[in-house]
C-alpha cells in the first residue's frame, strides 16, 4: 500500500473561463504536515474543496486517503477531518455535546464516544469544562477543541482551513503542538495559513500564485533557493508575482 495520502496530477477546476486551479500536481506523504499557502485569490482554497470532497475538479486526477476525487468523494468526506477559522464548533451546545455531535456523525458508539472524551478532556484540561457552552470558552480553548474533535474518529487526514486564525502567539503554539501529536500518531496534516511563521512548522510547503504552484519544497530548503532568511520572505517575493485577486 502506497504511504501516499494525497496525490495530485494536472488538477484542474474552473468556473466558466475563469481558471481558479490550474493544473496543479504533487503528493502528501502519511504523517506529514503539509503547507499549503498562497495569497487571497490564489487558488487555495478552491484546492481544499476539490480535496475535502465538497467540488468536482474539471480536469486532471487526484486521490484523497486512496479514493477518487471525481467519483469516490462521498468516501472521502467520511474518511477526513476538517477544521476551519470560520466554522467548527456548535457555540450553543456544551463542550461534551460537540464531541459527542460529531462523533455521532463519524458513526462512533456511545461508549467509545464516552470513553475517548474522557481522554480527550483530560489532555486538554477541560474536564472541568465538560458541561460549559462553547460560546463560554475563550478563543484558543476553542481552537484546540475544535481540532481534536477535528480527529476524535482518527481520519486519516485532517485539513485545517486556517485555523489559528485570532489566536495569540503562545496558543497558537501549543495548538502546533498538538498537530505535532497527531502527526506522530500517522495522521497527515493539510494546513493553510497566513502566519508565515507557522509554516516554518511544516515538513514542507507548497506556495500557490493564480492557481498554479509556483514554489514547493521544505522551508529550509525554499528559503535558501530564494536567499530569503524567512519564509515570510519567501512568500512576498512570490506573491509580487500575482496579477489576481479573487479565489
Amino acid at each position: 500500500m502506497s504511504d501516499k495520502v494525497i496525490t495530485a496530477e494536472g488538477l484542474t477546476k474552473k468556473f466558466g473561463d475563469f481558471t481558479a486551479v490550474d493544473q496543479i500536481s504533487f503528493e502528501v506523504s502519511k504523517g506529514e504536515i503539509f503547507g499549503f499557502l498562497g495569497a487571497n485569490g490564489a487558488g487555495k482554497t478552491t484546492a481544499m474543496r476539490m480535496f475535502c470532497g465538497l467540488s468536482l475538479p474539471t480536469a486532471g486526477k487526484a486521490t484523497v486517503a486512496g479514493f477518487d476525487v471525481f467519483s469516490q468523494n462521498e468516501k472521502i468526506k467520511k474518511t477526513i477531518g476538517y477544521m476551519s477559522q470560520k466554522f467548527s464548533l456548535y457555540d450553543d451546545l456544551t463542550v461534551y455535546e460537540n464531541i459527542q455531535f460529531y462523533a455521532g456523525i463519524y458513526g462512533m458508539g456511545k461508549k467509545q464516544i464516552r470513553d475517548k472524551a474522557d481522554f480527550i478532556l483530560r489532555e486538554l484540561e477541560l474536564v472541568a469544562e465538560r458541561n460549559t457552552l462553547v460560546s463560554n470558552l475563550p478563543l484558543g480553548w476553542k481552537q484546540k477543541l475544535a481540532f481534536s474533535v477535528a480527529i476524535f474518529h482518527d481520519p486519516s487526514i485532517v485539513f485545517l482551513d486556517e485555523p489559528t486564525g485570532g489566536v495569540d502567539p503562545i496558543t497558537r503554539r501549543e495548538f502546533w503542538n498538538l498537530i505535532y501529536k497527531a502527526g506522530d500518531a500517522g495522521i497527515t496534516t493539510f494546513v493553510t495559513t497566513h502566519y508565515m511563521d507557522e509554516a516554518e512548522y511544516c515538513n514542507r510547503v507548497s506556495i500557490m500564485v493564480d492557481g498554479r504552484i509556483e514554489a514547493l519544497d521544505t522551508p529550509t530548503q525554499m528559503k535558501a533557493t530564494y536567499g530569503a532568511d524567512s519564509m515570510n520572505d519567501v512568500f512576498l517575493q512570490l506573491a509580487r508575482k500575482a496579477k489576481r485577486s479573487d479565489n
